[in-house]
């Protein structure tokens, strides 16, 4: 009954399903939808190279997790990489330290292949990604943070280019830990 209670108090904009997957991580261990059933947990896509958004998406979602922590809430964020040829364990693992993100709870995971990850990005996510983004950009991805419930489903999208969205995120995930 409290869940249910803690639940409404956000208000959800999304309610689809996130599609199982098994991608391997920055640690090169195997990573899928397992490892974060039964918890919220955060999700967004990016890449390495990207000059256009990134270097805004990831600074944001840095701050998400250190006013996660500050709280002494521990949710797990998964970054799923769109570029699967640059965008190795150790090219993630330097990105990793450049932004310094801290990696107990936050996982960068590679898919297999590219479809693997654009259909869970169309159909789970709710969300765009194409190979070929503007100018001499790879892929034209998602801006958005998506916040994910116990039972596997999106319930909310965010700005992920917004200071605001990211600090509503650390907000909501509050009001249901």
């Amino acid at each position: 009954m409290l869940f249910a209670c803690q639940n409404s108090s956000i208000e959800e904009n999304m309610d689809s399903e996130v599609a199982d997957f098994l991608f391997t991580n920055e640690s090169e261990e195997p990573f899928g939808l397992k490892d974060v059933s039964g918890e919220y947990w955060i999700a967004y896509f990016l890449y390495t190279d990207c000059k256009l958004v990134c270097p805004t998406t990831t600074p944001n979602m840095v701050s998400v997790q250190e006013g996660l922590q500050a709280e002494g809430i521990d949710t797990q964020i998964v970054a799923f990489t769109v570029d699967l040829e640059k965008d190795t364990p150790e090219v993630l693992r330097e990105y990793a330290a450049e932004y310094d993100v801290d990696l107990t709870n936050w996982s960068f995971v590679i898919p297999e292949d590219f479809e693997d990850v654009r259909e869970l990005a169309i159909h789970s996510f709710e969300t765009f990604l194409e190979g070929g983004g503007p100018e001499d950009h790879a892929f034209a991805h998602s801006t958005s943070f998506f916040l994910v419930n116990p039972e596997g489903k999106v319930i909310k999208r965010y700005d992920g280019m917004s200071k605001k969205d990211a600090g509503e995120l650390v907000e909501d995930i509050k009001r249901v830990s």
